[in-house]
């Protein structure tokens, strides 16, 4: 068996550098040139990624730049005509297609002015911005002073961002009016009276021993300036424009086909976020198949509890009996941990290669809180001094119901995205473009599929948080009903409230707190439910074809072997793993 896994994973990785073809060798040259075209325009990005030389500024968000990345990546595509698909490797026919799609998906976001629209209900430029030093290392003065140098540009970026709202008014692409209303608080997090409290300041507020004091000094209070006299004021007038223009005449209608092009860009973007070719009409209905499926699961636990009430009842009593919500942030914080740690301890029995990067479990920041989803996972630059980050959110703690911590856990941290990013990034025979890309309907697919995964070696042992397991696949099933209901079949918010509330037992808070993100994303939680659809019926596959020589460990490393790829790739890949191991 071990001969046989290791032939397999060579074939992945291709052929040694020696027995290349020169097709194969002219398309790795080519990846390369393209990869540092495109992070030569992106400043921010290129820092990340190792390239100090421009660590000291922001990238631009104008339409000119939008526009100048939209010619370099056509100028790409066209080079890359010149390199015959057929003639390229396995391996390297798959950098040729997911490449061309990746260049294919910007280009189509750009033409559809995609940053005309840099808000959804939940982030936007001053938030990210707030936070551009969670892509920084801070081990020299350099670094810290590179940080404070960006601070300045800060409001110029600022005032580009609301340059492309103003212009998106104009043309009537918008995000609606009914996911925005929180704005101006949302706004007014981020000017807190004293400056050495804010996000701004924080990355100034620890000095390694190395760095001489005056110079942290020096760089402190130039941050204090900047902050009070630069960045301040241009996040206020972002709050009045906010008021006073945007909000006013911000369109009503939900629906992403009610965009100018609406139709074409939603079903681009559900290409882009599934890797499928499906119509909002398919999606719907294999939505609606899951639910049903789900619900009859749902109800048998009901069953089993001699619960005496409606399915209504059940949720209600979910939602407001004490027993299920902690009590204090730090109760809601150690439970999380105590699951991470102990699914840590079943990790070898579901695969045999673990990532080297550790994570830790930290509290969403209080600024993004309110409007934020119940967790998420937060990578990490593999040379960081920190981890990667699963957040919990102690908002609002009522509103946090204790038995779908299971789930939220392995969904964001193992053996969900934590493990599946950080393995991702340690895959250094592919290519940078393959190594630090995301794909929804992979990366999402893989952590609801860990979801369930977690049944199998001992979790949800809690008939409550095995409902809350369930509610949680109810919640992705129900987002193929309403995302595609909202943004095409015109389906109001309330509708969807009102959909989401009947069948899951999300919180009320949490619910509209979802919809409100699927208005303003559209076809990014399509990707969730379809993935994990796609990774269960590979794995039934390998299963019956495999019989008693399925491994559930090497299946598992052979899903995430080669990164994050489109789903049709990612069938390849496994039909390859069954012939290898047959």
């Amino acid at each position: 068996m071990k001969i046989i896994i290791i032939t397999f994973f060579l074939l992945l990785s291709g052929l040694s550098e020696s027995k290349m073809s020169r097709h194969d060798k002219k398309m790795d040259a080519f990846l390369e040139k393209s990869w540092n075209e495109l992070l030569a325009l992106n400043p921010q990005n290129a820092s990340y990624h190792g390239d100090k030389s421009k660590a000291h500024l922001l990238t631009p968000t104008h339409s000119e730049y939008h526009e100048q990345r939209r010619a370099t990546m056509a100028g790409i595509l066209e080079n890359l005509e010149s390199i015959k698909r057929s003639k390229l490797s396995e391996q390297h026919k798959i950098n040729y297609d997911m490449f061309k799609q990746q260049m294919e998906s910007q280009i189509a976001d750009i033409g559809f002015k995609e940053y005309q629209m840099p808000i959804n209900s939940e982030d936007s430029f001053h938030v990210r911005l707030a936070f551009i030093s969670r892509n920084m290392s801070f081990k020299t003065l350099e670094d810290y002073q590179n940080y404070v140098k960006k601070l300045t540009q800060i409001p110029k970026a600022m005032t580009e961002g609301m340059d492309n709202l103003r212009q998106g008014l104009k043309e009537g692409r918008t995000q609606p009016q009914a996911i925005l209303k929180h704005y101006p608080d949302f706004i007014q997090k981020y000017i807190v009276e004293d400056p050495k409290q804010s996000a701004f300041y924080a990355p100034l507020t620890a000095k390694p021993k190395h760095i001489d004091q005056s110079d942290m000094n020096q760089l402190q209070s130039e941050a204090v300036e900047i902050i009070s006299n630069q960045i301040y004021p241009k996040y206020r007038e972002f709050k009045s424009f906010m008021q006073e223009q945007y909000l006013p005449n911000a369109r009503t209608d939900i629906g992403a086909t009610t965009l100018p092009k609406g139709k074409e860009y939603y079903q681009q973007q559900i290409k882009e976020y599934t890797t499928l070719d499906l119509t909002a009409e398919e999606i719907h209905k294999i939505g609606w198949d899951e639910v049903k499926r789900i619900r009859k699961e749902m109800e048998q636990i009901i069953s089993d509890l001699k619960f005496e009430g409606s399915f209504s009842d059940f949720l209600n009593f979910l939602r407001t009996d004490p027993q299920f919500y902690a009590k204090t942030p730090e109760e809601l914080l150690k439970q999380a941990r105590d699951i991470s740690k102990r699914m840590d301890g079943k990790l070898p029995e579901l695969f045999t290669k673990l990532p080297r990067q550790p994570y830790a479990v930290n509290p969403v920041p209080d600024s993004i809180a309110p409007n934020y989803t119940t967790g998420r996972y937060v990578s990490a630059p593999l040379d960081s001094t920190r981890p990667g980050q699963y957040w919990v959110n102690t908002y609002a703690l009522e509103k946090r119901p204790l038995y779908n911590l299971e789930a939220l856990s392995f969904h964001e941290a193992v053996p969900g995205h934590h493990l599946q990013i950080s393995l991702n990034a340690e895959l250094e025979h592919l290519p940078k473009f393959r190594r630090y890309n995301y794909i929804s309907a992979f990366g999402e697919g893989w952590g609801l599929y860990s979801e369930k995964l977690a049944k199998e070696v001992g979790f949800y042992q809690d008939p409550y948080s095995d409902f809350g397991r369930l509610t949680y696949e109810m919640w992705r099933a129900m987002r193929l009903v309403v995302d595609t209901g909202m943004h095409a079949m015109g389906m109001s918010r309330d509708e969807a409230i009102k959909l989401m509330e009947e069948n899951t037992a999300l919180s009320k808070h949490n619910v509209r707190t979802e919809i409100d993100r699927y208005i303003g994303w559209p076809a990014q939680a399509l990707s969730y439910k379809l993935g994990e659809i796609k990774i269960w019926e590979l794995r039934r596959k390998a299963e019956k074809e495999l019989g008693v020589k399925f491994d559930i460990r090497t299946f598992h490393d052979a899903i995430l072997s080669q990164g994050a790829v489109p789903l049709g790739v990612l069938e390849g890949i496994i039909e390859n793993y069954i012939k290898s191991n047959k």
